[in-house]
């Protein structure tokens, strides 16, 4: 191996090597979308416009759908935002033709939501955090 030194990456070194391993990818599985990476995100604001809750995902190379965060502010939970949230983006991911959505949550979070709304665990990480797991789910769409 040559010499080499290690250093935090700079923004546009992290955009080199996320478009270094997109392309990787493309070069071994043609991507079904384009553009390749789409976002979709989503809030409820109140009639003041403050977000009350919000959604981000992305609709990435293959026509799948990733959840990153899903959130709804403490005292507008149990309300029904979180299920309008992430119906909206199935929705408009399915327009573009998606077939999967995935995501994970942590026990303290939200399994029995995703669960409740035909998302299943394919994979779980125990202790991250210490003492707790984190959940891997899917749904087909």
């Amino acid at each position: 191996m040559a010499n080499y030194v290690i250093e935090e990456s700079t923004r546009e070194e992290c955009g080199l090597v996320d478009n270094g391993i997109v392309e990787y990818n493309r070069s071994k599985v043609t991507f079904t979308q384009e553009p390749s990476f789409i976002s979709i995100n989503r809030v409820i604001k109140g009639s003041n416009g403050e977000v009350l809750a919000g959604i981000n995902s992305v609709l990435y190379c293959w026509n799948c759908l990733y959840v990153d965060v899903l959130w709804v502010k403490a005292e507008y939970r149990k309300e029904g935002y979180g299920s309008v949230l992430l119906k909206e983006v199935e929705r408009a991911a399915k327009e573009k033709g998606c077939k999967l959505s995935h995501l994970d949550t942590f026990d303290f979070q939200a399994k029995d939501f995703y669960l409740k709304h035909g998302y299943e665990v394919f994979g779980v990480l125990d202790d991250c955090p210490a003492e707790h797991k984190r959940y891997y789910l899917k749904k087909n769409l």
